[in-house]
């Protein structure tokens, strides 16, 4: 499985979300925090992603003069960002209201314009009954403001009627079917007494008047008639010229400067690199989202170089030492082995997302990651604005076998699953080369073929929210790994777990059970505490070799830390590192526990700019003592536009 953008929409997101944390990642298509039914117009902060899936329009309770748009516009996102609408939506709204389509049936199936009967009156007795005079109406008084206005629609023109109790109910805000009604009722007068030609419907005295205030208004109403001329050209010209009626364009651009310190004799150069991500949103209902997402980028690990990842497969391998936007798989594609070079346009997002029902959401694509349906429980998730690691944004149990490799490593197709306010459940099911119809072994075909042969991963998430400052999320995922190569995906130094003696695949592949488990508290509204664990036990298929890993870690987030829209997180925890091994496996040469420990800071310039610099710090690295404690500075900008 492979990751979103720091909402598909999650779908994320969102600030997934949409399930979110105090600081959901906007990144994340975290369909988690976006809501995956969110039209493709503006979108508020893709990934690790979504609001009720099937909102009801908002039914209007005042009288305006505005006549609503036939053809209205997919709504516009509030907040410009290149992470995708995370798939996990916030508990949808429409599960504790009556649906839309019902409240337009009732009232189109009513007889009148009167509220619903209550338990104290029937149908009959809730009939409108024409009044003669105002006088009849006991709640309206001569005092009343709109006295007169009503004085002359009950008596001059008899068409408006009161309530069987002999009440006008003026102070009751009405629906627009009501003001329809009743506008029609007292247009069919009008013409009524036309034909009739009997009425004293206009008086010289009134037509004077009509005069005056025509004259008086002339000035302004002629300025009117020139805004909207102007509006009409302005409004024709953008349809014109627009990008898309149905898509939303979205990105943004990262920079960095990093360095590391020695380790042993290896040593790193300060670089300088870059990832650029564009997001298409496209909504064809108005509720479902379709998400193409492009990127480029120049990043290489610094692992090797540092002596972190060795071997034939340190491509594959994934340090301790990357940075929070760094591809799990940089420069390769792990699909075929093939090189990808520095600055390549690549398809890393593909995926739709719809509603099916107000409180279920489905989404299906050919290039996905897992983050983009489970929403980021921990405020450091946001590749481009938060923790500056790979370490904190998410538990290990939704990375594994590359689940967030930022490059859309597998196809896959779930479900987002409203419950309640306080309960979501997301599953999902993947394959990294479901469009390979035949496996040709190694190195061809590294990962298997087919849909359901190959490496693929079952997962699922559970998000709670017992109270409004806590998050809880619940994760499972049952994996097989063609290539045991990827059973972790996040050490170097694992190979030894999973690998021959001579650092050769072994034959058959690798199948994980992965447990994990993530917190949120929020001590005050700008105040959080963050903290998760993961348990997974991988067993070789072809033989009794077997391996536990385990991993922790515990935050503070800060949020508008000296300044609104700065944020700032230290964290401290142990990597993923072998817990126990068994049969063929095999624990790493001086072996050591190894941790993290990081803090950065976050300044927002402005609405589309923000600089953080950070550091973090590895002991032991790769859970072995044969490394030094390294060092990693990042100075991090990014742009969303």
């Amino acid at each position: 499985m492979t990751s979103t953008d720091d909402r598909v929409a999650n779908l994320n997101q969102p600030e997934t979300a949409a399930l979110t944390a105090a600081n959901s990642p906007k990144d994340s298509l975290n369909l988690a925090e976006t809501p995956a039914n969110q039209a493709p117009a503006e979108i508020a902060e893709t990934t690790s992603a979504i609001s009720a899936p099937n909102p009801a329009p908002a039914e209007v309770t005042e009288t305006t003069s505005e006549i609503p748009a036939q053809n209205p516009a997919p709504a516009e996102v509030t907040e410009t960002t290149s992470e995708i609408p995370a798939l996990s939506p916030a508990p949808a709204i429409a599960q504790t209201q009556t649906p839309t389509s019902e409240k337009l049936a009732e009232i189109e199936n009513s007889a009148s314009l009167e509220p619903a009967p209550t338990n104290s009156q029937t149908p009959e007795s809730t009939e409108l009954e024409q009044v003669t005079s105002v006088s009849q109406l006991s709640d309206v008084r001569p005092t009343d403001w709109a006295f007169q206005a009503l004085q002359s629609l009950v008596e001059r023109y008899g068409c408006i009627a009161g309530y069987p109790d002999g009440t006008f109910r003026g102070n009751r805000a009405m629906t627009r079917y009501e003001f329809a009604a009743g506008l029609n009722a007292c247009l069919d007068k009008v013409t009524e007494l036309i034909k009739s030609g009997t009425g004293n419907l206009a008086t010289k005295e009134d037509l004077a008047s009509l005069q005056r205030l025509q004259e008086e208004f002339a000035a302004e109403l002629a300025t009117l008639r020139g805004r909207v001329d102007a509006l009409e050209s302005r409004t024709a010209e953008l349809e014109a010229n627009q990008f898309s009626t149905t898509t939303k364009l979205s990105g943004e651009a990262i920079f960095s400067v990093a360095d590391t310190t020695k380790n042993n004799n290896s040593d790193t150069q300060t670089v300088f690199n870059y990832r650029v991500r564009l997001n298409l949103l496209t909504s064809f209902t108005g509720k479902d989202t379709l998400i193409t997402g492009l990127q480029a980028y120049n990043i290489r690990s610094f692992g090797p170089d540092l002596g972190l990842s060795t071997g034939a497969f340190s491509g594959l391998s994934d340090s301790q030492a990357r940075l929070s936007f760094e591809p799990q798989f940089p420069g390769i594609n792990p699909q075929n082995l093939s090189s990808i070079g520095a600055n390549t346009v690549e398809l890393y997002k593909l995926l739709y997302v719809f509603p099916v029902s107000n409180s279920i959401t489905l989404f299906a694509g050919p290039k996905a990651e897992t983050s983009d349906a489970f929403q980021a429980i921990t405020p450091f998730a946001g590749e481009g604005q938060e923790s500056i690691s790979r370490f904190a944004g998410y538990n290990p149990v939704v990375r594994v076998s590359g689940g967030t490799s930022g490059s859309g490593l597998a196809s896959a197709g779930g479900f987002i699953w409203n419950i309640s306010k306080k309960l979501n459940l997301t599953a999902l099911y993947g394959s990294v080369n479901a469009a390979l119809p035949n496996d040709l072994g190694f190195p061809a075909t590294p990962l298997g073929a087919g849909l359901f042969e190959g490496s693929t991963v079952a997962a699922a998430q559970l998000t709670i929210k017992p109270t409004s400052s806590i998050d809880i999320g619940l994760n499972y995922a049952y994996s097989r790994h063609q290539l045991n190569i990827l059973a972790t995906g996040l050490s170097d130094a694992d190979l030894g777990s999973i690998l021959g003696r001579d650092r050769e695949p072994v034959n058959g592949g690798v199948r994980l059970n992965s447990f994990g488990g993530t917190a949120t508290w929020r001590l005050s509204p700008k105040v959080a505490v963050s903290t998760y664990g993961a348990w997974i036990i991988a067993d070789a298929e072809r033989s009794n070799a077997s391996t536990t890993f385990n991993s922790w870690m515990f935050g503070l987030h800060f949020r508008d830390l000296f300044k609104s829209g700065n944020n700032a997180g230290i964290l401290f925890g142990q990597p993923l590192d072998r817990d126990s091994v068994s049969g063929g496996a095999r624990f790493q040469a001086n072996k050591a526990t190894p941790y993290h420990l990081e803090a950065y800071y976050r300044f927002k310039v402005n609405d589309n700019i923000s600089i953080t610099p950070g550091a973090f710090v590895l002991f032991n690295p790769e859970g072995t003592k044969d490394n030094d404690t390294v060092g990693v500075g990042v100075l991090r900008t990014t742009f969303t536009f």
